[in-house]
């Protein structure tokens, strides 16, 4: 029998059981129960009710529970890092950053709950308004559902049920099924923290079945990050109500002739293969100027051969293994296609079992995989420009439009390209991969719609509701 799952606060064993993969050996974790329909149902039936009991908890006690659950986490800390090495592959200090961002999302979340407020709306700015006075409340829109993927399994459930819990909605959260571990975990300590178990439900099935949840009237609001296959597909069965995509990104960087290319360049190697590649915001398409390309891209292939790549489990790891040995050759295929069309091999292009090692590819066109798509990857393209607007024309050559960089300390090429990139962030002087949890997060093009931080995503959550009274003459 399988782990268990939660459906209104209660564990929920099923017939029906996936393996959990410990993605470096391949061997069994282990096994988790799936949710079927009914369950999937019963986890809805649980949601609604469950937000009859959270729409009226106070914003304070909101944030206590938040808090509380951030403590348990952090009790907890050693064992969502073990889970998290084991069910995804990740490094063992990249575990720990991804438990420490978690603890501050529910934090942030917390102080978020006790912000959200409303306001007075003066209606007289018209003669038919003199009168009359408005008062506008947020609350809380219904019951959520969150649908995660496996590269941040623990930090990118936190970014879904931190704003619900803080808004006062129940939710039901859909875990990949290759790592539904660290949800489970956290569901539980949820529960020991207070929040009504009706509202607590946690239900992993496999990405084609959980149309049944996404076609429920009931939600009011769906957080989905995954492919835009399936974002752009859930949004067709979920019309109607709010929703919020995260698809991925096909991150660029660029490195203009004044930067610090010792720098640039290391910020360049560690934003590409941070989680093997496996980030929506990991460095993909690398642009350097004519005047330092040579000294630049010395540098970055130096510092990807100083990776140490190996066993997730031991703390000297940089680089452990993607999610999977399928994953990983679909990676080195895409590499394999790119030299074959002629784009030149200058590092890595090695793949043994499911650690795919960092990868340079110089000169591609712009129409090959490794370029057009979301490589997943710890591989990088690299080509040279010789005048910035060059850069932004390959910059801005993708359908993806999630977060890009820059590496300048020229304020003309900064306006230019804050005027003009096509993304949704624009970091300036440090890697694409940088995100601070507390940031509006999200992009345009095919990225997807609405941004994700707890104070983006809280006002997602909420509804404003808006109190128009005619005050009548005091009596003396």
């Amino acid at each position: 029998m399988g782990e268990p799952y939660y459906i209104g606060g209660r564990l929920t064993h099923s017939p029906n059981t996936i393996p959990v993969f410990f993605p470096y050996t391949g061997e069994v974790f282990a096994e988790v129960g799936i949710a079927g329909a009914e369950d999937q149902a019963r986890a809805a039936d649980s949601a609604t009710v469950g937000f009859t009991e959270t729409k009226i908890i106070p914003a304070y006690k909101r944030a206590e529970i938040l808090r509380r659950i951030a403590d348990l986490m952090e009790e907890n800390r050693d064992e969502f890092v073990r889970i998290l090495i084991h069910e995804s592959g990740k490094p063992f200090r990249q575990a720990h950053l991804e438990v420490t961002r978690a603890v501050n999302v529910m934090r942030t979340s917390a102080e978020e709950a006790v912000r959200a407020s409303g306001e007075i709306i003066a209606l007289d700015s018209a003669a038919t308004g003199e009168g009359y006075i408005g008062y506008c409340y947020r609350v809380p829109s219904g019951p959520i559902l969150c649908i995660t993927p496996f590269n941040y399994p623990l930090n990118l459930a936190c970014h879904k049920i931190g704003p619900a819990i803080a808004a006062g909605c129940s939710f039901v959260l859909k875990p990949s099924s290759k790592t539904p571990l660290s949800a489970l975990l956290l569901g539980k300590l949820i529960l020991e923290a207070g929040y009504p178990p009706a509202a607590v439900n946690v239900v992993p099935c496999f990405g084609e079945n959980a149309e049944t949840l996404v076609r429920d009237p009931r939600f009011t609001v769906l957080s989905f990050t995954g492919s835009p296959a399936v974002g752009w597909r859930l949004k067709e069965i979920f019309p109607g109500r709010r929703i919020g995509l995260e698809l991925g990104g096909n991150a660029p960087a660029i490195v203009h002739k004044d930067a610090d290319v010792a720098y640039a360049a290391r910020r360049i190697a560690e934003g590409a293969v941070v989680n093997a590649g496996q980030s929506c915001i990991s460095v993909q398409r690398v642009y350097i100027h004519d005047d330092i390309y040579d000294e630049c891209l010395k540098k970055i292939m130096d510092h990807m051969r100083s990776f140490v790549i190996g066993d997730p489990r031991k703390p000297e790891t940089d680089i452990g293994s993607m999610i999977s040995d399928e994953e990983a050759r679909r990676a080195g295929e895409k590499v394999r296609q790119a030299v074959m069309r002629g784009a030149r091999l200058l590092l890595g292009g090695v793949r043994e079992g499911a650690v795919m090692h960092p990868t340079i590819l110089e000169r591609p066109s712009p129409d090959m995989g490794i370029c057009s798509s979301e490589a997943f990857c710890p591989v990088i393209t690299v080509d040279r420009y010789s005048d910035i607007d060059e850069a932004v024309q390959m910059m801005n050559e993708s359908r993806y439009g999630l977060q890009g960089c820059i590496f300048t300390n020229a304020v003309d090429i900064l306006q230019k390209l804050i005027a003009v990139s096509e993304c949704g962030t624009l970091i300036v002087n440090d890697s694409s991969s940088y995100r601070s949890d507390a940031m509006p997060y999200g992009g345009t093009k095919l990225s997807g719609i609405g941004r994700e931080g707890p104070k983006y995503l809280l006002e997602e959550f909420m509804e404003r509701k808006l109190i128009v009274v005619k005050q009548f003459p005091l009596v003396p």
